[in-house]
């Protein structure tokens, strides 16, 4: 007979930029899941949360710390919705984690987008070791329109390829990473190496051949647009996605969480869950 703990065991999820836009959705995520629960939240200073002290009948076994040992071995998936500094530090704590002691390392869900060439380093290094899903957007469109233009990109060789992306007022990051995932994709359908990104026309000046460009605009409230355009003469092709809820995040980081916890060590990209789960 089939061990009835086992069949109902719940994945520990610990939370890093709870605070967040994100962050304050994914709460609500996990403790609406029947799949997971919130086991530790990682907030920098506060530790009354606002949002944890409204849910404390939910919450009454979930830590709160601002101590990154804490948060990693308390949890069994980290999901990863911080900033440029927090996520360095959380793979810094990792890192030392790993090379420090023979206790499992948890998983890790990497939805921070402003990274440089430094932290994605460490992030392939730490792959090798325990389960990493980094993505820029976990929205399942953005996914599969990621596929899309790097199809388009490859049949249409010599369209001019432009990018455009707006979000709120207060994304600090330009371009996005969903934009720069996308020129990525383009890049990878032209069979090119190299990451020709104009993000600046005006120093840039006229168009060479081959550039791939992006727009950055900034304002209002908006969760996020992204258009790809591929513009030949007489004619051209526009692919749209528009995120019109943050919950879209929060639902794809909270499923890619489940899907790595029964993963090996790698460094995953959405369309590893995707593919596995078709």
């Amino acid at each position: 007979m089939a061990d009835k703990s086992q069949s109902t065991k719940k994945i520990k999820i610990g939370l890093l930029g709870s605070t967040g836009r994100v962050g304050k959705l994914l709460i609500d995520e996990v403790l609406a899941s029947t799949e997971a629960v919130l086991s530790v939240i990682f907030v920098r200073e506060n530790l009354d949360f606002p949002q944890i002290l409204q849910k404390e009948q939910n919450l009454q076994n979930t830590i709160v710390t601002n101590d990154l040992d804490i948060l990693i071995k308390s949890c069994e998936v980290i999901i990863d919705f911080s900033s440029k500094q927090g996520t360095a530090s959380l793979l810094s704590a990792l890192k030392n984690t790993i090379d420090s002691s023979e206790s499992k390392c948890p998983a890790c869900v990497i939805g921070t987008t402003g990274l440089d060439k430094e932290d994605f380093a460490l992030i392939e290094s730490l792959g090798k070791r325990v389960p990493i899903l980094y993505a820029a957007n976990m929205s399942l469109g953005v996914a599969t329109l990621c596929k899309v233009v790097e199809e388009v990109a490859h049949k249409l060789q010599s369209a001019d390829i432009e990018i455009s992306e707006i979000h709120h007022r207060f994304k600090k990051d330009a371009p996005s990473g969903t934009a720069l995932a996308l020129a990525h994709s383009c890049a990878k359908g032209r069979g090119n190496k190299s990451q020709n990104f104009i993000t600046d026309r005006v120093s840039a000046g006229a168009r060479e051949a081959g550039q791939i460009s992006i727009v950055s605009l900034r304002g209002g409230d908006v969760a996020g647009r992204h258009t790809v355009g591929f513009y030949l003469d007489g004619e051209y092709l526009e692919f749209t996605h528009n995120a019109t809820s943050r919950a879209t995040f929060a639902k794809g980081a909270l499923a890619c969480a489940l899907w790595l916890s029964k993963q090996s060590p790698k460094l995953y990209c959405i369309d590893d869950m995707l593919a596995s789960n078709s």
